[in-house]
Parts: C-alpha cells; sequence; structure tokens
C-alpha cells in the first residue's frame, strides 16, 4: 500500500515559479515509477510528468517541456515538480501518482494540490 500527499500549490502570477512536493509513504514506495498528472477546471485529468525509481528516466508532455522539471529523492521517499515560466493556463489541481511497473496502470493518487496562475 502507498499513501501519496501533495504540498506546495498555491497562487502565482505568470512567469512565476513553484515547486511542488509529493509525500510518499511504504516500505517500496521508492521503487516505484513515479507521475505527476493536473485537472484543470472543465478538463479531464491530464500527464504532466513521469520519473522511474533510478532517476534515469523522465517523461514530459509537451505543454511543460522546458519549463517543468521532475526529481525525487529516493531516501526521504518524495517527489518534486519544479515548476519555472508558468502560464495561467498551467492553472489546475496537481495530482502525484505512483504505479507498480510500466506495465501497470497508476494505482494510488494524492488528494491533489491547487496551483493558480494569474495573468
Amino acid at each position: 500500500q502507498v499513501q501519496l500527499v501533495e504540498s506546495g500549490g498555491g497562487l502565482v502570477q505568470a512567469g512565476d515559479s513553484l515547486r511542488l512536493s509529493c509525500a510518499a509513504s511504504g516500505r517500496t514506495a521508492s521503487r516505484y515509477p513515479l507521475g505527476w498528472f493536473r485537472a484543470a477546471p472543465g478538463k479531464e485529468r491530464e500527464f504532466v510528468a513521469a520519473i522511474n525509481w533510478t532517476h534515469s528516466y523522465t517523461f514530459y508532455a509537451d505543454s511543460v517541456k522546458g519549463r517543468f522539471t521532475i526529481s525525487r529523492d529516493n531516501a526521504k521517499n518524495t517527489e518534486y515538480l519544479q515548476m519555472n515560466s508558468l502560464k495561467p493556463e498551467d492553472t489546475a489541481v496537481y495530482y502525484c501518482a505512483a504505479r507498480r511497473s510500466y506495465r501497470d496502470e497508476y494505482e494510488w493518487w494524492g488528494p491533489g494540490t491547487q496551483v493558480t496562475v494569474s495573468f
């Protein structure tokens, strides 16, 4: 069983930066692939970024490539999403997620943290 809790959301202006954190609990959580997703008002949840447990593989949605950076600290069981050059269209509830392997669907989800980017 893995439990995830996001933090770091807030209200910022366009062009600002924000770093989200996701604390994971569970003995094997540090070995699972992790991801970030977001859900904007009135829209379906969409993929943002993913990272494997060795940090050797990262993948980003085109909409955030070059602006967002995903990372993780396995010793702290924590995942991060550094968001730079934020745009109003980045406004959404951001969720971290974990899955057992790349062959599996994301199984565990955090409750989400709100990010609002004003003009």
